[in-house]
């Protein structure tokens, strides 16, 4: 006897509701918990969030709290969208999280600038910071540039001396799988370009939020603590670069182009990774894969490399 197919997970949760217009207070308290949860507005007045169970839990509770308002609400779990394919609406929390974090990298540069910060000044930063990351459901390549500021300003006001770890030697470091975390920016795919043309040609590159998840793999740019990582003001380029000894004299101006790009402290004056660095993040806003975003990327910083003269 045949088995009944399974059902397939809906990945979607659409919130629709009503509330009279005399309920204005409610009506902006029921927005601004939307808002705090990540969701999008659809143009059908519905809104939608990935289907995960903290965001169920959350619909419900607001459902329940518009009937007591007097109004009607009612949430649904949907497989698609007549005119929003998945992908694209991907795409649209992406960047709506990218606006999130384009205001925190503002901020986070002017204290930069400044080259001081205020007591308590770290903490709102990573409470906000946490907040945005809680909600960007589908990682946004703005994240990693966010978190790489904040680190920087971290070590404002202190010795930027960093003692090194010591030359590694290529031989350690061949045919090995290297971790990095999903949606690569152009650190992380300049990083890749570097490991797989001068450090390990075999490299095999795999993504995960946490080390852990990967024991046996080498970790880079994963802001915990081994591997290769920013050091100091370097970005994780530079801190390769250095460790493996690579003096190529295009990849040192490489290394500056990407510093630049990444931290946006404008240290050596290059302009040349800015473009790079939008393409990454508009490839990155059309959903596509991780493993297309790094080989994409990778072929970048090639060419990149190859117009040196």
């Amino acid at each position: 006897m045949a088995e009944a197919p399974t059902e397939q997970h809906a990945p979607w949760l659409l919130l629709m509701f009503s509330l009279s217009a005399k309920q204005a207070s409610q009506r902006v308290g029921v927005w601004r918990k939307l808002k705090k949860y990540g969701s999008v507005s659809l143009r059908t007045s519905g809104y939608l969030l990935p289907n995960r169970p903290e965001n169920q839990e959350r619909f419900e509770w607001l459902a329940a709290a518009i009937r007591k308002y007097k109004g009607k609400a009612s949430v649904a779990q949907v497989h698609a969208l007549d005119d929003l394919p998945s992908e694209k609406l991907q795409a649209i929390f992406i960047a709506e999280r990218s606006k999130d974090y384009e205001v925190l990298i503002r901020d986070l540069k002017k204290i930069a600038g400044k080259g001081k910060r205020e007591p308590g000044d770290l903490a709102k930063f990573r409470r906000r910071l946490q907040e945005i990351a809680a909600i960007d459901f589908f990682n946004s390549p703005l994240r990693s540039r966010a978190e790489a500021l904040l680190q920087s300003a971290d070590s404002i006001g202190e010795s930027k001396a960093i003692p090194s770890s010591g030359r590694k030697t290529r031989k350690e470091y061949l045919d090995r799988v290297w971790l990095t975390r999903p949606r690569p920016g152009i650190d992380r795919v300049s990083s890749a370009w570097l490991i797989r043309r001068f450090i390990d040609p075999a490299a095999r590159f795999v993504f995960a939020t946490d080390p852990r998840q990967q024991p046996k793999a080498v970790p880079f740019d994963m802001f915990q603590a081994g591997g290769f990582g920013h050091r100091g003001d370097d970005c994780t380029f530079e801190t390769l670069r250095k460790e493996f000894g690579i003096r190529d004299p295009k990849v040192e101006v490489i290394a500056e182009i990407i510093h630049d790009a990444d931290l946006c402290d404008e240290k050596f004056g290059r302009s040349e990774g800015l473009g790079l660095d939008r393409v990454l993040i508009g490839w990155a806003n059309q959903g596509i894969s991780d493993d297309e975003l790094l080989r994409r990327g990778m072929e970048l910083i090639e060419g990149l490399y190859r117009s040196i003269s």
